[in-house]
C-alpha cells in the first residue's frame, strides 16, 4: 500500500501548496503529474501492489476515502485560484494543468473504485466526485451499462476499430448519458413499490451539477463558473479517453444464442507501468477489473499472457490516442496480432 499512498497524496499535498500559494508549488505539481510520473514508470520496475488471499485490503479502503474527501476541497482551491486571475499567465496556465491532470487521473480513478463498492457511503461518494466534475451520470452509465455490455456496439464507451477519439468523444458522452438514464429508468420501473420522481439518480447528478456551478460562482463570480468548466471538461476528456484507450478495438464474440460471450482478459488493454498504476489506483489493470468488478483495487492482477498490454503507459496512451493517425497506425496492428477476429467494419472513421 505504499507505493498507492506515495504515489497519490505528494499531488494532493502539492496541489494543495499551489493553490493557496502558487510560485513554484504550481510547477511542481504539474512537474509531479507529468515529467516526475514518467520517469519512475522508466525507472521503476515490478508490481504496483500485490495480491492478497481475500482482495480486502483495509488501508486501500482508508486511502480512497480519504482521496474522496479531498477531491472537493481541492476542487474549491482551484476555482478559486483560476477564477480571481491574480496570478500571471504561467502559473495559471501550471494550476490549470497539474489540478486537471489530477481531477482526470486519480479523482476519476478513486472515484471509480468507490462506486464499486458495496457499502453505500463510499459508494456516494464516488458519485458525488463524478457530479462535481459535472459527470454524475458515468457512475450509473459505467455500472449499468458499460459493465453489462463492454465489448459489444450495445455499450458507448467501447471504441470501435477504426474509431478516432474526436469521433468517439461526443458519441460515448451522450451515448452513456441516454443509456443510463434508461437503465436506471427501467430499474426503477421494476421495483415493487413505487419510487418518487426527485429520488431518481438523474435527478441529482443534474441538480448537483447546478449547485456546484453555483459553489464556482459564489467562490470566485464569473471567473470561477469559467475556470469549473474548464477543469470538468479537461478531467472529463481524460475519462473518455481512458474509456477509448482500455477498449479500443476489442469485442466478444456472439454466440449462437445471439448473446455475447462471457467478459473474459481478453476485452480490456492493460499496462504494467509502475507509478502511473499506483497514481491511478491500479485502474491500467483494467481486465482483472472487469472480470471481477467487485475486487478492490490493490489486489487487481494483470496476466500478459492472457490480457492485451499497450506498448506505453496509459497516460502516454492516452496522449497518443489525441494523434488519430498515430493511434491508428500503432494500434491496429496490435489488434492484428491478437488474431484479427473483431467483428468491427472497415476503418472509415474518422
Amino acid at each position: 500500500m505504499i507505493w498507492f499512498t506515495l504515489a497519490t497524496l505528494a499531488p494532493v499535498i502539492l496541489l494543495t501548496l499551489a493553490g493557496l500559494l502558487g510560485g513554484g508549488w504550481s510547477l511542481a505539481a504539474l512537474i509531479y503529474m507529468t515529467a516526475f510520473t514518467y520517469l519512475m514508470d522508466r525507472l521503476a520496475k515490478g508490481a504496483a501492489a500485490r495480491s492478497g488471499a481475500d482482495g480486502e485490503f483495509p488501508s486501500g479502503h482508508t486511502l480512497s476515502v480519504l482521496l474522496g474527501l479531498a477531491h472537493p476541497v481541492l476542487l474549491a482551491l482551484a476555482v478559486a485560484a483560476l477564477g480571481h486571475g491574480t496570478r500571471g499567465l504561467t502559473e495559471n496556465i501550471a494550476l490549470f494543468l497539474g489540478f486537471g491532470l489530477f481531477f482526470g487521473q486519480v479523482s476519476n480513478s478513486n472515484a471509480h473504485e468507490l462506486i464499486h463498492r458495496s457499502a453505500k457511503w463510499p459508494r456516494r461518494l464516488g458519485k458525488l466526485v463524478y457530479i462535481t466534475l459535472l459527470f454524475g451520470h458515468h457512475a450509473s452509465a459505467h455500472v449499468r451499462v458499460h459493465h453489462v455490455h463492454v465489448a459489444t456496439d450495445k455499450d458507448p464507451n467501447s471504441a470501435r476499430r477504426g474509431e478516432g477519439f474526436y469521433h468517439f468523444w461526443p458519441r460515448a458522452w451522450i451515448g452513456s448519458f441516454t443509456a443510463g438514464l434508461r437503465a436506471e429508468t427501467a430499474l426503477r420501473s421494476r421495483a415493487s413499490t413505487s419510487k418518487s420522481t426527485l429520488g431518481h439518480p438523474y435527478v441529482a447528478y443534474v441538480g448537483g451539477a447546478a449547485l456546484t456551478v453555483f459553489a464556482a460562482y459564489a467562490i470566485a463570480g464569473t471567473g470561477g463558473i469559467a475556470a469549473l468548466l474548464a477543469l470538468a471538461i479537461y478531467a472529463q476528456m481524460q475519462l473518455m479517453l481512458s474509456d477509448y484507450v482500455q477498449h479500443y478495438g476489442l469485442r466478444r464474440e456472439t454466440g449462437e444464442d445471439g448473446k455475447p460471450e462471457p467478459v473474459g482478459p481478453g476485452h480490456s488493454w492493460n499496462t504494467p507501468h509502475f507509478w502511473s498504476s499506483a497514481l491511478m489506483l491500479n485502474a491500467p489493470r483494467h481486465s482483472d477489473h472487469h472480470i471481477r468488478p467487485s475486487r478492490s483495487y490493490p489486489s487487481l492482477e494483470l496476466d500478459p499472457a492472457t490480457m492485451p498490454v499497450l506498448p506505453r503507459s496509459l497516460p502516454v496512451m492516452g496522449a497518443m490516442a489525441m494523434l488519430p493517425p498515430l493511434w491508428k497506425r500503432t494500434m491496429n496492428r496490435r489488434l492484428d496480432r491478437l488474431g484479427g477476429s473483431l467483428p468491427n467494419p472497415p476503418e472509415t472513421l474518422d
